[in-house]
C-alpha cells in the first residue's frame, strides 16, 4: 500500500495470489470498476464485450470473470433492460414495475406492499453517473487501480478473512440481506458505499451466475482487500489458518485453546 493509502494493480495481483495461498478459494478474486464514457472504458486492456443481442444477468457476467478469466466490459445493453441488474450498478434505471413491486408481486412476495418495500430498500448505485462497468480478475493486473475487489468462498473461509480484516483495526462487519437480487448487499452496495459488504448470494446468483450452495460473497474497497490480507498473514504466524482442522465435540477443548491462548 502506498503511502497515499492507494493499492495499485501490481500490489493487487500480489495479494490476489496471497489470497489462494491462505484461504484456497476455488475461484478467482476479481476487482470492479465503473466508468462515466464508453470511450474510457475502451481503454482496458483486453476489453471484452458481450455478444451484442444477448441480455445477460450481471452476476453471469461476474461469473464469466471469476471462473473464465474474462475481462469484461458491461453496459446496459448487455444486462436484462430496465432490470436490477443494471440498476443495482448504476447503468440502467429499473422500469416502474421493478420499483413499484409489480415483478415480484405473487412471486417472492405475497402481496405488493412486501414486493415495493424490498425495491425500496435495496442498494443501488446512483443512475446517470455511470455508463459501464468492467469486471476483471485481480491476477490479470487490468484495472489499476479497481474501485472494489471482491471474491466469493465457503463460509468459513469467509469469516477467516473477515478476522484478517480485524487483525489489526477492529470492527464490527454486518451481513446485510436484501434476499432475491442480493447482489445488492455484495458489489451494488460495495459500489455506493465503498465499505465492505458481506452477503448471502440469492436464488438468481445459483440458478443463474453459478454460484455454488456453500459460497459466500464478499465485496470491499483494495485498501480493505489488503488489510485483510495483512491481517490473514499475522493469523497464519500463530496458527490460525484455513482449512480449519476440526478438534472434535468430544474432545477436552483446553489443549487445543492453549496452543492458541498460552
Amino acid at each position: 500500500m502506498s503511502e497515499s493509502g492507494t493499492v495499485g494493480a501490481a500490489e493487487l495481483k500480489e495479494l490476489a495470489g496471497k489470497l489462494v495461498e491462505y484461504l484456497k478459494i476455488r475461484t478467482l478474486p476479481i476487482g470492479m470498476k465503473q466508468y462515466e464514457s464508453l470511450e474510457e472504458m475502451e481503454k482496458v486492456p483486453g476489453l471484452r464485450r458481450p455478444k451484442p443481442g444477448r441480455f445477460h444477468t450481471t452476476c453471469q457476467l461476474v461469473t464469466q470473470s471469476r471462473m473464465a478469466g474474462f475481462t469484461l466490459g458491461i453496459t446496459s445493453e448487455n444486462v436484462r433492460p430496465h432490470s436490477n441488474c443494471g440498476g443495482v450498478m448504476g447503468i440502467d434505471l429499473p422500469d416502474e414495475g421493478t420499483l413499484s413491486g409489480e415483478h415480484m408481486n405473487g412471486v417472492w412476495f405475497q402481496n405488493i406492499e412486501a414486493a415495493h418495500a424490498h425495491q425500496a430498500q435495496m442498494p443501488r448505485q446512483v443512475y446517470g453517473k455511470y455508463v459501464g462497468t468492467v469486471v476483471s480478475p485481480l491476477r490479470a493486473g487490468r484495472l489499476d487501480p479497481p474501485d472494489i475487489v471482491l471474491f466469493y468462498g465457503t463460509p468459513g473461509q469467509i469469516i477467516l478473512f473477515v478476522n484478517g480484516l480485524q487483525w489489526k483495526r477492529y470492527r464490527r462487519y454486518d451481513v446485510s440481506i436484501t434476499g432475491e437480487s442480493a447482489c445488492a448487499d455484495s458489489w451494488g452496495k460495495a459500489l455506493l458505499t465503498r465499505e465492505t459488504s458481506i452477503s448471502i448470494p440469492c436464488y438468481a446468483e445459483r440458478r443463474y451466475g453459478g454460484v455454488a450452495d456453500d459460497e459466500m460473497l464478499v465485496a470491499m474497497p483494495p485498501e480493505e482487500f489488503a488489510r485483510g490480507i495483512e491481517g490473514l498473514e499475522g493469523l497464519s504466524r500463530v496458527g490460525l489458518r484455513y482449512p480449519i482442522p476440526p478438534y472434535g465435540a468430544h474432545a477436552d477443548p483446553s489443549e487445543g485453546m492453549a496452543r492458541s491462548y498460552g
